[in-house]
């Protein structure tokens, strides 16, 4: 059984495989104070009635969370074989950027799940604490994207710096019209960003090509997909199939 583990600045992802099959998912918020120790415990419990972990495969875009990660496997798993995507780490992608080791684990990971599900030229849409767009080549290379700020930090800035307007549920209103303050706030967010991601995809397919499919992933995902034109297939499960893909890769 294999444990991939995607570390995000907001959440933390588990999933089990057992072969290419995902028995199960997890998430937890990402505390970047949290220690190896209450790392443990919380993993123990939640995978107490699983079967036995055999491979660990990790990801992660917060340094000290990666940090105290280490401690923890070397600490409570340290005879189970563990893959961290870091430079070095074979993933199979080549990162076609100006400065590759700026370029995120989870950018990667996700390249190559994309890859392997959608064959290329395709899009990822990663909607989580930033709004992440990373094209994929025809041969599965990482050629760089767009990040523009994510849905909830965009939310909590605009509550925090106008004292009349405040947090919202993130729900589809009734209509693009708002008819009060809540409403308002809802569609400039809803279809805000369905519209921001539909324009940098198009303006994205017009310098690439054709390509074979938009592919919207994160936890958010599911508030823009119903809005957007662009997006043609949500795998909110991608990064784990990456992790996945790596672990493999590398255990050979």
């Amino acid at each position: 059984m294999l444990l991939a583990i995607d570390v995000g600045n907001t959440n933390t992802v588990l999933g089990l495989f057992d072969g290419e099959n995902l028995m199960g998912s997890w998430r937890i918020t990402t505390d970047a104070r949290t220690t190896a120790d209450e790392m443990y415990l919380t993993f123990h419990g939640l995978l107490a009635a699983q079967p036995a972990v055999t491979g660990i495969a990790l990801c992660s875009t917060v340094p000290s969370v990666l940090r105290e990660m280490r401690v923890m496997l070397e600490r409570y798993y340290p005879d189970i074989p563990r893959t961290i995507v870091e430079p070095g780490t074979k993933t199979g992608v080549s990162v076609l950027t100006d400065n590759p080791k700026e370029v995120g684990a989870d950018r990667i990971v996700n390249t190559i799940a994309a890859f392997h599900l959608f064959g290329g030229p395709c899009i990822v849409v990663d909607f989580g604490t930033s709004t992440n767009l990373d094209v994929v080549s025809a041969k599965g290379d990482f050629l760089g994207g767009a990040l523009a700020p994510g849905i909830e930090i965009s939310i909590d800035a605009l509550a925090q710096r106008a004292a009349q307007l405040r947090k919202v549920e993130l729900v589809r209103p009734r209509s693009v019209i708002g008819k009060n303050t809540v409403e308002a706030l809802q569609s400039g967010a809803v279809y805000g960003f369905a519209g921001q991601v539909d324009g940098l995809v198009e303006r994205i397919i017009e310098e690439l090509g054709e390509v074979t499919a938009v592919i919207a992933t994160g936890g958010l995902a599911p508030v823009v997909l119903p809005e957007s034109r662009t997006i043609t297939a949500h795998e909110p499960d991608l990064t784990l199939v990456g992790l996945r893909l790596i672990y493999e890769r590398n255990a050979e």
